[in-house]
């Protein structure tokens, strides 16, 4: 299986990428972890991205594109993957099915997890995230509060909240996905194979959902 998960900030696509790609034995591709792997590894895609990275910009699309190719064409992506965080708009869409042509192959799902914008918010908003990083462990204050307050379940560092993770500007980012990539949902309906999935309520509910839409046994 060849996945993209799609959704707004705060929809739950990490969190339901890493069940799907534990139970499905397939990796889980996200786009900021690849970009950290291939820069640590010195790719020639790592290297292009590490150059724009270290000005404190965007890495460009091309380079983007480059990175997947160097990952998609790998050995341990030929049985199947999950893709998330990327594409983020429809250059990238269409860049992203002219590099799967080129390795003949194409998506086989893509995953619209759909929720509402006031529950994006509160979700967002209530998130902290372990300071440590090769834990990374994620709470929130509303729905999976940590035991002790201000301190990890797992290692017991401190709790942090993203800068991004502030009400005004976590707006501003729904309003860019509502403008950027929301408009891939109707580019891969087109394609026939577009799911969309209620992100909202319970996550065993929901994985089971996704399960049942891939027609895979919980």
């Amino acid at each position: 299986m060849r996945i993209l998960f799609l959704g707004a900030p705060g929809a739950g696509k990490g969190t339901q990428c890493k069940r799907l790609a534990a139970k499905l034995s397939l990796p889980h591709l996200s786009s900021g972890d690849l970009l950290r792997e291939a820069v640590k590894a010195g790719t020639p895609a790592g290297v292009s991205a590490k150059e724009f990275m270290d000005k404190g910009v965007l890495v460009p699309d091309e380079v983007l594109i480059k990175m997947f190719g160097e990952k998609l064409s790998s050995p341990d992506c030929k049985g199947g993957y999950i893709l998330d965080g990327f594409p983020r708009n429809l250059a990238q869409a269409k860049s992203l099915d002219e590099l799967l042509t080129s390795l003949n192959s194409n998506l086989s799902t893509v995953i619209n997890l759909e929720v509402d914008d006031s529950l994006l918010t509160e979700r967002i908003c209530g998130r902290w995230t372990c300071s440590n990083k090769a834990c990374a462990a994620v709470y929130h204050v509303k729905f999976a509060p940590p035991k002790a307050e201000g301190k990890c379940d797992v290692c017991g560092s401190d709790l942090s909240q993203r800068a991004d993770d502030k009400e005004e500007l976590v707006k501003a980012r729904l309003n860019t996905y509502r403008e950027q990539t929301e408009p891939l949902i109707d580019y891969y309906t087109q394609k026939k194979i577009l799911v969309t999935i209620q992100g909202e309520g319970d996550q065993e509910e929901i994985f089971n959902n996704i399960l049942q839409s891939l027609k895979v046994t919980a």
